[in-house]
């Protein structure tokens, strides 16, 4: 010990080789739990100089020897290589030493045990020659790779702004929007988003930079009796791929029907569809000879359609005594009073997805979905073999490929509205879009509306937004990442919302009928009305196609964002597996694969709603709620703050701290309530679930949730003492060694 206390014997772990700038040779041993570090130069003579490191830490020193010199580590020294000056005690001269940062890349050789030379302690040692490039950590092949890091700053951005912005964004904001008071529903979802999302959203991307770890080993480390939250976050992954890649491999299905002259839903003379089949054409043309209301009255005489198709009148009439026409959302319905019988005429857009894409006709319900339909089992295989290679590699191969699938669908919605724009009818359609309705603000649904929907498109919870940042630089701006990327998002939904609004103008303009008549809430909107109103406009397979390729790259980004949170915190908490990734993602794919084969069955999209009403959005509010809870309460906001600053420089301000650690808690808590008060039950067209169906749903949120009680039990019975000592052990964060990025790390000499 010497006069500081300081344990300055050498435990030695390993030693190093590396040529100087003045070609002196140096041999640095690395000692655990001192903190000194023991040098000796050839020719020179060995001293000791105080080391900043901790362990783990490898460093590459340069510099030149003089008696008596002490350096201090210089502020901001964040970089590959500088000189810091320190005062040498003969003459008083100010030398220039150089250091460089710490990097796992070694370029000359390696000195591990042997013969060959000895250490200060008498330890041999041996010169090993090894390929430049080749990591010290991964010299022994049963060591796991070391972390990697995003090689561009736009491909973490792009990340997450695909995963943020899915198919949700096309369909549902623009309904809920206007549902709930037009423009002055922006009121409210900004209010959400300013004291909900984004601190939720920036609370995420600052502790998974931070940490550097995925869903599992970030919450055992700030309370460990909550590790549960990453097994409940990869089941809410699971289920959600199982039904969410169904939907996309519709739009595959829908992209290859695209590739003709004709697409198959333009028309009613195809194999699957029914007597009462009528295209949009049709509709258009009977409006426009007939001039009908709404309701046509009492013994009125109605011009047969087809007569009408053929430009004559001829004279074929039907007579309805004592009956009515209307128009519903999807057909034209003749009821006649004295016969239970009602004849539908679908439109052929409805038939195409339903007894072409789905084939409803062959099942009933979902108590009987019938077999798998093999044409969506490829399209379904197909998806996730894309997937596959997205993510085999990790963030190298993802990084790639959301230069494609996150930037494409901004350019297919901006030709969309440019198109959309110069249609007749378009502009009612934005117009009803933006027309606020202020008396809808005091209600609470609208709140609440705005709440939900400001969540789930941001998706903090699903352990996404941890696992990709936790790829990024130690020292990046999270900050602004979270403004820039929360931002998009929020405006992709309202850029969004004048497209599909525009289109609907448009049809109920030429179908004479009020928008409400023609929107819908569910998928029927991207895959009924928009390839309906697709039809009547020149050169239908353009449109087709770049309309359901954009629909198919935002599903892919936001498989990409969810499979990696847990592939992530799977690897990061069972490192020796990261050996194998290729073959544990395949693994994966594999699983998700089979899962998902229920959705491809006749009744899939039964399915489908079924488990997008219960498979997350229920669940998911609790899980984040506890993540908010342990960050702000448990770990401490102070804490918390402290490793913002450490990272960024600066702390973050009281805002963020009152929301962290009072408003979001509240937030959350509300909606979770509010969810469980009550839940809608899932719908589909005129389809009503069965009770048993909904007990199903349950069970669904509860797959989730058992995780976390189950954890909790499980660090109980580890935890060591007495019942106040292994409560105190459970809510303890764990002190982690130091984890900053090797390459970022500075020596100082």
């Amino acid at each position: 010990m010497n006069s500081d206390g300081l344990d300055l014997t050498p435990h030695c772990i390993y030693s190093l080789l590396q040529f100087t700038r003045d070609e002196k040779i140096s041999i640095e041993v690395y000692c655990k739990f001192a903190n000194e570090v023991s040098r000796t130069e050839v020719g020179n003579p060995t001293y000791r100089s105080r080391t900043y490191l901790l362990i783990g830490n490898i460093s590459i020193q340069t510099s030149t020897t003089s008696s008596s010199t002490t350096s201090e580590p210089p502020q901001g020294a964040n970089r590959a290589a500088a000189t810091t000056a320190s005062t040498a005690a003969s003459g008083g001269r100010a030398i220039k030493r150089p250091y460089i940062s710490l990097t796992p890349v070694l370029d000359y050789h390696t000195m591990v045990p042997g013969p060959d030379l000895p250490l200060m302690d008498g330890t041999p040692t041996k010169l090993l020659d090894k390929p430049a490039g080749q990591s010290l950590a991964n010299r022994d092949s049963k060591e796991p790779p070391e972390r990697e890091s995003w090689g561009k700053k736009i491909d973490f951005l792009l990340s997450v702004i695909g995963f943020a912005v899915d198919l949700g964004n096309v369909w549902r904001f623009p309904y809920i929007c206007y549902k709930n008071g037009g423009g002055a529903f922006l009121i409210p979802y900004g209010v959400m988003l300013i004291f909900g999302g984004l601190p939720l959203f920036y609370m995420e991307l600052a502790l998974g930079q931070y940490q550097r770890c995925g869903c599992f080993t970030v919450w055992k480390r700030l309370c460990p009796m909550l590790k549960g939250i990453g097994a409940s976050i990869c089941v809410i992954a699971c289920l959600v791929s199982w039904y969410y890649n169904t939907i996309v491999s519709w739009a595959v299905y829908f992209l290859f029907s695209s590739f003709t002259n004709s697409p198959p839903w333009l028309s009613c003379n195809n194999t699957w569809n029914t007597e009462n089949c009528t295209t949009f054409r049709d509709r258009i043309l009977q409006y426009t000879k007939e001039c009908t209301s709404k309701f046509l009255p009492y013994n009125e005489t109605m011009i047969n359609s087809t007569a009408l198709l053929n430009d004559t009148n001829a004279g074929v009439t039907i007579h309805l005594v004592n009956s009515s026409f209307y128009y519903r959302s999807e057909c034209h319905t003749v009821k006649q009073e004295d016969d239970a019988a009602t004849t539908y005429a679908t439109a052929a857009s409805t038939e195409f997805f339903e007894r072409n894409v789905l084939e409803l006709q062959h099942a009933d319900g979902i108590a009987n979905v019938g077999g798998v339909k093999v044409t969506l089992a490829l399209c379904l295989f197909g998806v996730f073999f894309v997937v596959y290679f997205a993510l085999w590699k990790g963030i190298k191969s993802s990084g790639k490929a959301v230069w494609i699938t996150a930037t494409l669908p901004y350019l297919v919605l901006f030709i969309l509205l440019c198109k959309g724009c110069t249609l007749p009818g378009s502009l009612d359609g934005i117009i009803y879009y933006l027309s606020p309705q202020w008396d809808k603000l005091l209600k609470l649904e609208i709140w609440i509306s705005a709440a939900a929907q400001m969540f789930f498109s941001l998706g903090p919870g699903f352990g996404v937004l941890l696992a990709l940042s936790s790829y990024n630089k130690f020292h990046n701006n999270c900050y602004r990442d979270a403004l820039i990327t929360s931002a998009t998002n929020c405006l992709t939904s309202f850029l969004a919302g004048f497209v599909v609004f525009s289109v609907l103008g448009y049809m109920a303009h030429t179908q004479h009928r009020t928008i409400e008549n023609v929107a819908r809430r569910d998928v029927g909107l991207i895959f009924v009305v928009y390839p309906e109103a697709v039809a009547t406009i020149e050169g239908t397979s353009f449109w087709a196609i770049i309309f359901f390729f954009m629909l198919i790259t935002l599903g892919l980004d936001t498989t990409f964002g969810g499979l990696e949170a847990v592939i992530t915190g799977i690897l990061d908490e069972w490192t020796s597996l990261r050996r194998h990734r290729e073959l544990f993602v395949a693994g994966l794919m594999v699983w998700c694969f089979l899962g998902a084969l229920v959705t491809t069955t006749y009744g899939g999209i039964y399915v489908v709603q079924l488990m997008d009403t219960y498979a997350a959005p229920i669940s998911i509010l609790l899980i984040v709620f506890l993540e908010n809870i342990a960050v702000a309460w448990i770990y401490g906001v102070d804490r918390f703050s402290q490793d913002i600053e450490t990272m960024l420089g600066a702390p973050p301000g009281n805002f963020w701290k009152t929301t962290w650690t009072y408003i979001s808690p509240m937030f959350l808590l509300t909606l979770f309530i509010l969810s469980l008060m009550d839940s809608p039950p899932p719908e589909y067209g005129d389809y009503v679930y069965p009770y048993w169906s909904l007990t199903v749903g349950w069970v669904l949120v509860f797959a989730s949730l058992v995780c976390i009680p189950i954890f909790i039990v499980i660090a109980f019975i580890r935890s060591p003492g007495g019942v106040k000592e292994r409560i105190y052990h459970m809510i303890t964060p764990v002190e982690v060694p130091d984890h900053l990025p090797k390459k970022e790390m500075p020596v100082y000499l």
